[in-house]
């Protein structure tokens, strides 16, 4: 379990400044010494106007030399725990899950196959829950998904 927290802070902190990387409808592909990611911010969001939250963004990373991609949502707020946070590709939906120790992002068990979806898919639209129980929903366009994804995979 130790272990799993500090990859995870590891990955929090290695991450804090993404989304100014990233741009509104766009797959941006991001290389550095010891890991790499594509990562897109919302096309649309229905966060009500009294709310406020952090930067918003869907990333999947990988560590240079590992083979394994790993998908992680960004909320820009702390997610309800032990609440599922849906991800819908197209018509199907993937659960995703939070933890304790970095509840403003959301993982799955089974990375490959929602990436698999996501280089068939059209749209993502993300559903969660604050910690406070506002409900949002962000919706990202998955058009140049499959080419970045290509680079992440060729190139890291």
């Amino acid at each position: 379990m130790k272990n799993f927290l500090i990859f995870f802070n590891f990955i929090f902190i290695l991450f804090s400044n993404t989304a100014y990387a990233l741009e509104k409808g766009k797959w941006i592909f991001v290389k550095d010494d010891e890991y790499c990611y594509i990562g897109s911010i919302p096309i649309e969001t229905d966060l009500p106007k009294e709310k406020k939250r952090g930067d918003t963004y869907i990333l999947v990373y990988k560590m240079v030399g590992n083979q394994d991609s790993v998908i992680q949502v960004e909320a820009g707020y702390n997610y309800k725990l032990n609440k599922d946070i849906i991800i819908k590709i197209d018509s199907t939906n993937y659960k995703f899950y939070t933890t304790e120790d970095v509840s403003d992002s959301a993982w799955t068990n089974d990375d490959a196959k929602v990436i698999f979806a996501m280089k068939k898919g059209l749209e993502l639209s993300i559903t969660g829950e604050s910690s406070r129980g506002t409900i949002t929903n962000d919706t990202y366009t998955l058009k140049g998904f499959t080419s970045a994804f290509d680079q992440l995979t060729k190139d890291c």
